[in-house]
């Protein structure tokens, strides 16, 4: 008995520790110019290290974190602190597209919340199966989806900015809102 109350203390510890001070809310109009400067900050901070000069270059000349936040962050959920927008997240079908925290809030909890928001929202769905990528460089990331339970799926070239790069797929499976698991019997 004091070993599964052992194992419940050490569950609500680590809790605890994705616990942010944030509001978590649906994404607004006027976040717009925030999405679009975090979006920018956070690829240039972590992507474009890694990236050879020619695919920088391309990806300078798209519009590409603009372009998306015009035509999806109607979809997106952010994570204010202190009045200043933090971070989001995008999925859509159970699949998430973008997570970020800007970098003066990271280590806050913030992305745990952002993927907790996620979860509930993809089991009020219907949606079983949580994916989502990272990037082999992206050690930070790997840490939190598998302390967050992920498990490595697939790994392949990242097309989308520079298949010098490789990517890696991450699922993690979604239990049904209000219906818990059947525990399998002792053997």
């Amino acid at each position: 008995m004091a070993k599964s109350a052992n194992a419940r203390q050490a569950a609500a510890r680590a809790a605890d520790a994705f616990t942010p001070s944030c509001t978590i809310r649906p994404a607004s109009p006027d976040d717009a110019a925030a999405l679009t400067a975090l979006l920018r900050a956070t690829f240039m901070e972590v992507w474009a290290p890694q990236m050879s000069a020619e695919a920088l270059a391309r990806w300078k000349l798209r519009e590409g974190p603009a372009a998306y936040v015009r035509e999806k962050s109607a979809a997106f959920v952010v994570a204010e602190t202190g009045g200043v927008l933090s971070g989001m997240i995008h999925w859509h079908e159970g699949f998430v597209h973008a997570l970020h925290v800007d970098a003066g809030h990271r280590r806050q909890g913030i992305a745990a919340a952002l993927i907790a928001e996620a979860e509930r929202d993809m089991r009020a769905a219907d949606i079983s199966e949580m994916r989502l990528e990272t990037d082999t460089f992206n050690l930070p990331s790997q840490a939190l989806y598998a302390a967050l339970g992920f498990r490595e799926v697939e790994r392949y070239p990242d097309q989308e900015y520079d298949p010098r790069i490789v990517t890696v797929l991450l699922e993690k499976t979604l239990q049904r809102a209000g219906r818990p698991r059947k525990r399998q019997p002792a053997r």
